[in-house]
């Protein structure tokens, strides 16, 4: 016997249905945004630039003394437009009661910088992964600092003071030119980013930046790149060649695990009068038994050069399409 459902108690599901979308997206991290929180100071108001001077005469070096009335957009000028008001500080006797960055939560540090930096490459900075996780813009920026971007370090030493895992993988023997000198982090990465990458488009095309020889289009293409660069490299360093993630062939054999030149076996192969005009040519692998997995495990790219995309099939390179005769090798 089946039991009857009654419909009329479905509604409850359709009003809940909205709640349960929003939990999943949170959870996947398809909804991701650091809330910046405004600090303020209850009761105080401005005093003026110069009554900050008289005991701070040390901070008007910084790019921020040296803005312009029109810059701050018709608000509070001089210190104040980041410190907050400043009439209980000057009253106080215990340098308190104002806002003091190194005291400050990331979301209210950052909350005060968004006032006036929004725009180009930090209107991403709630998405970004520095946010969500808790970094704020001062540690990396000094607000009173000179220099355009006024950072505590320079690139690539201030990314390395945290990501030391990158650092190490910098020196590894296949890495790009940062420790050169020919490129820093920022050449790649938006640290004020949602993805922090500094491409709107997909990861390839930050590669294909400086590697365009590999963009095509091609007409037979490697699935892999075509997908993403990192599925094979490892941007920032590796002990394999080439930035590659493992060394030739147990990267390829990842995805080409059962490739039929290496289930081969013995050192002979009869060649017939369909291949080249001698009939009954046998050609000796010198190697014995295991010849062919020898050749054919050692190093994918030595036949399969093309291997980023190519016109012709198995992304191999233009060669002689003949047999050779007798005695010769067996490369076609």
């Amino acid at each position: 016997m089946f039991r009857k459902v009654s419909l009329s108690r479905a509604p409850w599901l359709v009003k809940l249905l909205p709640l349960l979308l929003i939990l999943g997206a949170c959870a996947t991290g398809a909804i991701r945004e650091k809330q910046l929180t405004m600090p303020v100071i209850e009761g105080a108001t401005s005093v003026g630039q110069e009554a900050c001077v008289e005991c701070h005469e040390g901070m008007g070096a910084g790019i921020h003394s040296r803005l312009a009335g029109f810059e701050y957009m018709g608000g509070t000028e001089g210190c104040e437009a980041c410190h907050g008001g400043g009439s209980l500080h000057v009253d106080s006797d215990d340098n308190g009661q104002i806002l003091k960055f190194s005291e400050l939560l990331p979301e209210e540090s950052a909350a005060v910088c968004a006032k006036c930096h929004t725009d180009g490459k930090l209107m991403d900075w709630t998405h970004s992964e520095h946010a969500l996780t808790d970094v704020g813009c001062t540690d990396c920026h000094s607000v009173h600092a000179g220099g355009k971007m006024a950072l505590k370090q320079q690139d690539p030493d201030l990314c390395y003071s945290c990501h030391q895992e990158e650092q190490a993988k910098a020196n590894f023997p296949s890495h790009h030119p940062i420790k050169e000198g020919k490129m820093n982090c920022s050449d790649c990465h938006n640290p004020h980013g949602d993805d922090g990458l500094n491409t709107e488009e997909r990861t390839n095309d930050l590669c294909l930046n400086c590697h365009s020889r590999y963009q095509g289009p091609f007409v037979f293409e490697h699935a892999p790149v075509t997908e993403s660069c990192t599925t094979c490299h490892d941007p920032h360093g590796t002990v394999s060649d080439n930035l590659l993630m493992q060394n030739e062939p147990f990267l390829c054999l990842q995805c080409h695990e059962g490739h039929f030149h290496a289930l081969r076996t013995g050192p002979d192969v009869g060649v017939t009068a369909t291949d080249i005009d001698s009939a009954g040519t046998v050609y000796t692998n010198p190697h014995g038994d295991e010849g062919w997995q020898k050749a054919f495990l050692t190093k994918c790219t030595s036949c399969h050069s093309q291997h980023h995309g190519s016109d012709l099939p198995s992304q191999g390179a233009p060669v002689d399409t003949k047999w050779p005769t007798a005695g010769g090798s067996l490369t076609r």
